[in-house]
């Protein structure tokens, strides 16, 4: 729900999150490659395991960026007013 007190200039952080998916899976997929060389299959079968994971959040995030701000109002959408408390009958919710 919008308050009306964000940010002016706040940003997705999803190309940060791309950046470091990437980032994720370049090493990963080497550190599967190397310890697939030096004769460490388990080690490289969890390396494999963290760049496909790695991948599959790559393809998440550029779908929700290709998407883009969909579901997000603009500057021109007003704030929601805030929930106004109910009037007093005769002075009986009246605190003290």
């Amino acid at each position: 729900m919008r308050t009306g007190n964000e940010p002016l200039q706040a940003r997705s952080p999803l190309r940060m999150r791309r950046v470091l998916a990437l980032w994720g899976l370049v090493w990963a997929a080497a550190g599967a490659a190397a310890f697939s060389v030096a004769g460490r299959p388990g080690w490289a079968a969890a390396c494999a395991l963290v760049a496909v994971v790695a991948a599959v959040d790559l393809v998440i995030v550029i779908r929700h960026i290709r998407q883009g701000p969909h579901y997000q109002p603009g500057r021109d959408v007003p704030p929601y007013e805030p929930a106004h408390a109910p009037k007093e009958e005769d002075g009986k919710n009246r605190r003290r």
